[in-house]
C-alpha cells in the first residue's frame, strides 16, 4: 500500500484577498484535490491572521462536500478555547451527518495569541492553560455527543444535556431531542504539533487521535511519534505509522528546474518571504532545520530553504527526497500538502497535486 496524500489548506492568501476569493480558493482546491485522488483535506481556523484568513472552516466544508465525491473534510482545527464546547459540538455533529462518513474532527489549543485574546482570553500564550481548555472542552462535548443526562460546571464552561421526556405512542412531541451526535456515533478527531516534546502528540496518543506533524526539523519529527507512540501503549493502543500524517510545503513540475522556478518566483516564494520566513524564526522552527543540515543561520534565505528543507523537484526528484526522510525519520501514512493562494493561475498548482497524488505517491511505500 502506497502513501496517501492530503491538503492542509490554511490557507495563505495574500493581504488583501477578500473573503469571497478564500472562499471560493478553498472550493476549488477541494474539487482539484478530489480529482487528482487526494484522500483528505483539513482547512484551519483563525480568527485574527491575514494571511490565514477561515475563521468558519466549516462553510468550505459544507461548500465543497456538494462538489466532490470520496475525499474527506476535517476542520484543522477547531480551537476549542475558543468556542463554547456545546454549541461546538451540536455543530460538529451535524455537519458529519450531513457528510455522512467523509468527515473528520481536527481540534487544537490555538497558536496566536492576538485570536485568543479576541476571544478573552488574556494568558494565551501560556500553553499550559489553554490545553487545560481543550481537555475540559473535549469532555463536554463528549458528553453531549452521548445524549446521556448529565450537568457539567467546570474550570472554563458549564454545559449540560437534558433528560428527554417520555412520550407514549400518538403524545405531544414537543419535547424531544434532536439528535445531533455525529456520524457513527463520535468523529474521529486528529491533532497537530510542531514542537519537540508536543503535548498535543502525548495527547493523540492517550485518546487514539490521529497525529498530524508539521514539519519542522528531523529531531522534531522523530520526537513527535516517539511522544505519540509512547502515550498510545501506555494507554492501551496500538502506534501505526500509517496513521500519522506530516504537513510539509511540496512542489512537483516536469524538471527540477522548473519546479524551483515555480515556487522562488511564485506564490509559495512570495508567502514565506513576506509571511512564513519570520514566523519560522519566532516559532523556533529553524533551528530544526539548521541543525538538520548543519547550517549556520546566516545561510538560511528562500533558496536554501527550497534546497535543503522543501520537497521540491520533478516526480523522481520528490519521491527519491521523501523516500530519504522515510528512511531517517521512519515514515508516515499522510503527506499533508501545504496548500498557497494561486487563485491568478491555478494551472501549476493544480498540476502540482496531480503530479504529487499519481506520480510521487505510488512510490513511496507504507511503512507499517
Amino acid at each position: 500500500m502506497s502513501m496517501q496524500t492530503g491538503l492542509i489548506f490554511h490557507p495563505y492568501m495574500k493581504p488583501g484577498r477578500t473573503a469571497r476569493q478564500t472562499f471560493d480558493w478553498g472550493v476549488q482546491s477541494a474539487i482539484a484535490a478530489d480529482k487528482a485522488g487526494f484522500s483528505s483535506m483539513m482547512i484551519s481556523e483563525h480568527a485574527s491572521q491575514r494571511w490565514e484568513n477561515i475563521p468558519n472552516p466549516e462553510l468550505i466544508i459544507a461548500a465543497a462536500a456538494l462538489q466532490t465525491e470520496t475525499i474527506k473534510f476535517a476542520p484543522m482545527a477547531h480551537i476549542l478555547p475558543h468556542q463554547h464546547p456545546a454549541k461546538l459540538a451540536i455543530m460538529i455533529g451535524w455537519l458529519s451527518q450531513i457528510l455522512e462518513g467523509r468527515y473528520f474532527l481536527g481540534i487544537g489549543a490555538g497558536a496566536y495569541p492576538q485570536a485568543s485574546y479576541i476571544h478573552g482570553i488574556k494568558g494565551g500564550e501560556d500553553t499550559k492553560f489553554l490545553n487545560d481548555m481543550v481537555r475540559e472542552s473535549l469532555q463536554i462535548m463528549e458528553k453531549i455527543w452521548k445524549r446521556e443526562p448529565f450537568f457539567h460546571e467546570g474550570k472554563f464552561w458549564k454545559a449540560g444535556y437534558p433528560e428527554e421526556e417520555r412520550v407514549e405512542e400518538g403524545g405531544d412531541e414537543q419535547h424531544m431531542l434532536a439528535d445531533f451526535s455525529p456520524w457513527g456515533g463520535k468523529p474521529d478527531i486528529a491533532v497537530t504539533g510542531f514542537s519537540f516534546n508536543s503535548p498535543s502528540m502525548r495527547l493523540a496518543g492517550e485518546r487514539g487521535f490521529k497525529p498530524v506533524s508539521i514539519f519542522s526539523g528531523l529531531d522534531a519529527l522523530k520526537s513527535h511519534w516517539d511522544t505519540y507512540s509512547e502515550a498510545a501503549v501506555k494507554a492501551g493502543y496500538t502506534p501505526l505509522r500509517s496513521n500519522h500524517a506530516v504537513s510539509q510545503t511540496v512542489f512537483v513540475a516536469d524538471t527540477d528546474k522548473e519546479a524551483k522556478r515555480l515556487v522562488m518566483e511564485g506564490p509559495i516564494g512570495y508567502c514565506f518571504q513576506r509571511y512564513l520566513i519570520p514566523i519560522w524564526w519566532r516559532f523556533g522552527m529553524m533551528d530544526g532545520f539548521i541543525k538538520d543540515k548543519g547550517a549556520s543561520a546566516k545561510d538560511v534565505d528562500l533558496e536554501w530553504l527550497v534546497d535543503n528543507v522543501f520537497i521540491v523537484g520533478s516526480p523522481d526528484t520528490v519521491a527519491e527526497k521523501i523516500n530519504t526522510l522515510f528512511a531517517k525519520a521512519g515514515g508516515w501514512g499522510t503527506l499533508q500538502v501545504e496548500a498557497h493562494d494561486y487563485v491568478d493561475d491555478p494551472s501549476p498548482w493544480f498540476k502540482s497535486l496531480e503530479l504529487i497524488s499519481r506520480e510521487v505517491a505510488p512510490k513511496i511505500k507504507l511503512p507499517k
